[in-house]
């Protein structure tokens, strides 16, 4: 029979052991609660601020690419390339109809927009002898300021921005919901496709 000294150690030795198993699951859930927050907090931040190096920089490098948008200088009279990246396609009418898409979003730097605000992409089609149809809505016509140097900035910034761009372009159609466009607003001849015009590039571009 274990006498009163034997019993009161065994239990100080199973108060102790009880202690420490408390102390190690409490410790264990800490540390799972922690590295959940890691965890989580990590995965918010590349999410609101994703990475921009390494991979996921390769990556989107390879999903754009960099291309040269036309626009019109202050003072309107040449078109000055912008610099911009637009999603990668594999096909000329894919490529075609971002550069148009792009075009018609306006400069983001002090050049001028050549497109009415409003104005809306319906097709891009490039045939097999490279002539690029391009319809627009009838927005185009009713948004459009009009006057001899607007119309060919709108009608050029759009042939030169698909030519340099597209080498299989030759020839540039507009149309206006897939019908023959005769003129924008009553200055410039548009029954015609237009051709890549490098007198109205400014100098730095040539």
């Amino acid at each position: 029979m274990a006498t009163k000294k034997q019993r009161k150690t065994r239990e100080v030795k199973a108060k102790k052991k009880k202690k420490n198993t408390r102390v190690f699951f409490l410790s264990l859930i800490l540390t799972i609660a922690v590295g959940f927050l890691v965890f989580f907090f990590l995965s918010l931040f590349d999410y609101v601020y994703p990475p921009t190096t390494g991979k996921d920089m390769t990556a989107q490098k390879r999903e754009k690419q960099e291309v040269q948008l036309y626009f019109s200088d202050s003072n309107e009279r040449f078109l000055t390339p912008e610099v911009r990246y637009i999603p990668k396609k594999k096909s000329i009418n894919g490529k075609a109809e971002e550069l148009v898409k792009a075009l018609l979003e306006g400069p983001k730097t002090g050049l001028v927009k050549t497109f009415p605000g409003e104005t809306k992409l319906q097709s891009v089609k490039v045939t097999k002898d490279g002539t690029a149809y391009v319809s627009f809505g009838k927005n185009l016509i009713e948004l459009h300021p009009g006057g001899s140097t607007s119309e060919i900035t709108t009608i050029y910034s759009l042939t030169n921005t698909l030519s340099l761009n597209i080498p299989n372009i030759k020839r540039v159609k507009l149309l206006i919901d897939g019908k023959e466009l005769k003129t924008i607003k009553g200055h410039i001849d548009t029954r015609h496709p237009f051709t890549l015009n490098r007198e109205l590039l400014a100098q730095s571009s040539t």
